[in-house]
């Protein structure tokens, strides 16, 4: 059998081992769709063809704004990206940026952008992951657009702090009352590497219950975190080695392709993915 595994998620799937033998494969990193992306433009195309990409190019016609949201398919790959991140680095840091008035959400994106922009100017080796999500209790300017920051940077809090409400200002989000700087603005949690369970409490609360909608690009995160593998293709001897660990606790379904393996993470489970954290050791070094 052939197996697919990703952070408590093993795909497997039949394989007839007798014609050749199951090659371990990395998988999930932005690297691997730029080699795809560079197979087609290196593709050969017909006349036909380059003549309607030309035109597609030149016809410049408005497009209708479209809400945005996270699809079951991207909160998966959010959940993996951070799983992955976290393997890669010591602490972490839950970061929370809100604004001080209302604000639209294409404004918010812009302020976000400039704010990450000018961390990593003083900040060696920035990185981080973010999503969006609505105020629903803050009654004042509920709905409002609000951020969640996944990083590797210890903050000087009361700095950070200041030159967030102050960005706000630059880009024309001033308080109803001139002296207002909420503490909440700016907030942040520290998580420790190993403590999975606080890990997976944010996946759960910020990721897999956030079916909002935006005008804006709704997350992203650094070159380095994108670029992070969070799959790997191999034979029968991880779900072995799983179920020999664990095995009361996997739960299985069964689907028309394969069947899907459910491994509860904790500190004895994480080490089956080792290869997974190598291979972004070894990448992560390269990347900044």
């Amino acid at each position: 059998m052939r197996t697919s595994n990703t952070y408590g998620r093993t795909f497997v799937t039949d394989y007839d081992s007798t014609l050749e033998p199951v090659q371990e494969k990395f998988t999930g990193s932005s690297l691997c769709r730029k080699k795809q992306n560079n197979c087609h433009k290196n593709e050969k195309l017909t006349v036909m063809q380059v003549r309607k990409r030309q035109l597609e190019r030149e016809i410049n016609l408005p497009k209708e704004i479209q809400l945005k949201s996270m699809s079951p398919r991207t909160k998966q790959k959010i959940k993996d990206k951070l799983i992955a991140f976290s393997r890669q680095c010591t602490n972490l840091t839950f970061v929370t940026l809100t604004f001080a008035n209302n604000v639209d959400d294409l404004t918010a994106v812009k302020i976000l952008r400039k704010f990450i922009d000018n961390t990593k100017k003083r900040t060696v080796n920035f990185q981080y992951l973010w999503v969006a999500e609505r105020q629903t209790k803050n009654q004042t300017f509920k709905n409002n657009i609000h951020f969640h920051l996944v990083t590797n940077k210890s903050w000087d809090i009361n700095k950070y702090w200041v030159y967030w409400l102050e960005l706000q200002k630059k880009n024309g989000v001033k308080p109803t009352n001139p002296d207002y700087k909420p503490s909440s603005a700016f907030n942040v949690m520290k998580i420790k590497q190993n403590d999975l369970r606080k890990l997976q409490n944010y996946l759960t609360k910020y990721i897999s219950k956030n079916n909002d909608t935006f005008l804006c690009q709704v997350w992203n995160c650094s070159k380095m975190v994108s670029a992070l593998y969070t799959h790997y293709s191999g034979g029968e001897v991880f779900l072995d080695n799983a179920y020999k660990l664990d095995g009361e606790n996997i739960k299985e379904y069964y689907t028309d392709y394969g069947t899907l393996h459910f491994i509860p993470l904790n500190q004895k489970s994480i080490r089956l993915y080792n290869r997974l954290d190598a291979k972004n050791k070894e990448l992560s070094s390269s990347i900044s």
